[in-house]
């Protein structure tokens, strides 16, 4: 896969409904440090709330992250929470970009929007990091792992999230919500999508504890120092929220089980010669860290069930927007496409749930 077409930025689109005028004057009038010459660029990558670099006289000074224009599902693209949460934590340790301004009035850009410092640092793609030698492989991946601690011991209360999510329960309420995300979004029948949808709520393990949770955490949603194994801020926090922290390092655990191809996944890949953490190894560190038990294989397969059941409905959110022509990003056919191929490995897990 070229990771060029994923990292970076590029123009705009021609036909944008972005008035780059007036988002200046906006600003310009609600916050300091925005003078000089305005443009903007989208980055690359991502499916979900389009992103941008603006510049300042050509020097890149802000993020912002938009709702995607067009009709959007309920709940969905919550920039709001987003900038929320990235508020809450800016003196805590885990690593996040300044949070800066929320614009709720949708006649800026089209939708609402908010805007965060610019992180100059490194963004990873290919989770096999092919340009990095085996020693900073192993470092960036050990700082992962330590990042995903930090964030699922963090007292959410003491930062004013009480109220981000509901205490308890959370898979169950997950899996009917993406269950009535997935069935707005429905495109075609997916039959293991629909048998998953029957098998787990009766499956789901009991809750451990709640903890604050990223949602989406994995390796090119974090941007590293530029020469440092260190990460420097954890982005897109669109599907952040109050739940099960095994349930958030499952999903981020997905890269271990998933191929590299088509999913960018280590699971066909020989992570000894990489230098990357086995599975094994990377989990116990990981809850000897957060200070959590070990787990049965039948509830660690159920969880990886779960985060490729949720991966699916995510997929499938993003070929409905195909289909109704508001997708933005060029490579969104291909991945909502996935959808189907993510439901059958969920199944898979599933069914080694069954066994255990």
């Amino acid at each position: 896969m070229d990771a060029s077409r994923f990292v970076g930025t590029e123009p705009l689109p021609a036909g944008s409904p972005i008035d780059s005028a007036r988002l200046h004057r906006y600003l310009r009038a609600n916050m300091d440090g925005c003078e000089g010459e305005l443009s903007i660029e989208r980055f690359r990558g991502g499916q979900s709330n389009p992103t941008m670099l603006l510049r300042f006289d050509g020097k890149p000074g802000l993020v912002l992250r938009k709702k995607p224009d067009g009709k959007l599902l309920p709940s969905a693209h919550a920039v709001d929470r987003e900038f929320r949460v990235i508020t809450a934590l800016r003196d805590t340790d885990v690593p996040v970009a300044r949070a800066r301004l929320l614009c709720e009035d949708e006649s800026v850009v089209g939708t609402m929007f908010y805007v965060m410092d610019y992180v100059v640092g490194r963004s990873f793609w290919a989770p096999s990091l092919p340009e990095q030698s085996a020693a900073e492989r192993r470092a960036i991946y050990m700082e992962m792992n330590r990042v995903a601690a930090v964030l699922h011991n963090t007292d959410y209360k003491a930062v004013g999230l009480e109220s981000f999510g509901k205490p308890g329960d959370y898979v169950r309420r997950q899996v009917a919500r993406w269950t009535t995300q997935y069935r707005a979004s429905e495109t075609g029948t997916i039959d293991a999508m629909d048998r998953l949808i029957e098998w787990l709520p009766g499956n789901i393990p009991p809750g451990r504890r709640t903890s604050l949770m990223h949602g989406d955490f994995r390796i090119d949603n974090m941007l590293f120092h530029p020469t440092e194994p260190r990460v420097l801020a954890l982005v897109d926090w669109e599907l952040s929220t109050l739940g099960e922290p095994m349930a958030d390092f499952a999903y981020h655990m997905l890269t271990w089980r998933l191929p590299n191809k088509p999913y960018r996944g280590l699971g066909d890949l020989d992570i000894a010669e990489l230098g990357i953490p086995d599975e094994r190894h990377y989990r116990d560190a990981y809850l000897r860290a957060s200070g959590q038990e070990g787990v049965s294989d039948r509830d660690w397969y159920t969880y990886l069930a779960y985060s490729l059941f949720r991966v699916a409905g995510i997929r499938q959110g993003i070929m409905k927007r195909v289909v109704e022509g508001t997708a933005l990003s060029p490579h969104a056919r291909e991945a909502g496409a996935l959808a189907r191929p993510v439901a059958e490995l969920g199944w898979q897990y599933a069914e080694l749930a069954m066994k255990s």
